[in-house]
């Protein structure tokens, strides 16, 4: 996905909103899927990211809302991965010399976010919550990649979450 992607015929309108701090989020959902959250929920969980608080360059956030197959074609096509899988996050990267607000683009996957929030014994919308927040700590440069960078960006994470009375997502769950 990219800004000057071309939208499907079949998909609902693009929402786009405007933070108070002037991050301006467009929601695109393609999934079609009831419990989808709307526009108001991202900005909120998206406002709580303290990286986002302060003054920065970006103005414009992109979040897309897939199906199955479309997840599944956007994880095998940017990561070689041949399943669909819950949030991908692509920064975006301007050309030299190009000047870009975009902070880039996050795919979420409806029926990965759907079926996880059940094995896990989370609300969907708090799943949501908790891979917005990630999907858009990788846009800010945070990854997992070590023991001690996964250290930092859960820490992160809980914070952020916690700060939106929302569990804590890595701890372990009781089976219901």
């Amino acid at each position: 996905m990219s800004a000057r992607a071309k939208p499907g015929s079949a998909a609902k309108p693009t929402r786009r909103s405007a933070l108070p701090l002037k991050l301006s989020i467009w929601v695109r959902n393609e999934a079609g899927r009831k419990g989808v959250p709307l526009l108001p929920s991202f900005e909120r969980w998206i406002a709580a990211i303290p990286d986002l608080r302060h003054p920065h360059h970006w103005t414009e956030l992109n979040i897309l809302i897939v199906g199955s197959a479309a997840g599944r074609r956007y994880n095998r096509e940017f990561r070689g991965r041949d399943y669909a899988t819950n949030v991908l996050s692509f920064p975006y990267e301007a050309a030299p010399g190009e000047h870009s607000g975009l902070l880039g683009d996050l795919v979420v996957c409806a029926p990965v976010v759907a079926r996880e929030a059940r094995e896990q014994h989370k609300t969907p919308r708090d799943h949501y919550a908790h891979l917005t927040v990630h999907g858009v700590l990788h846009l800010l440069g945070y990854d997992h990649e070590t023991d001690a960078d996964a250290e930092r960006m859960e820490a992160l994470e809980r914070a952020v979450l916690g700060s939106l009375g929302i569990a804590d997502p890595y701890a372990p769950r009781n089976e219901k």
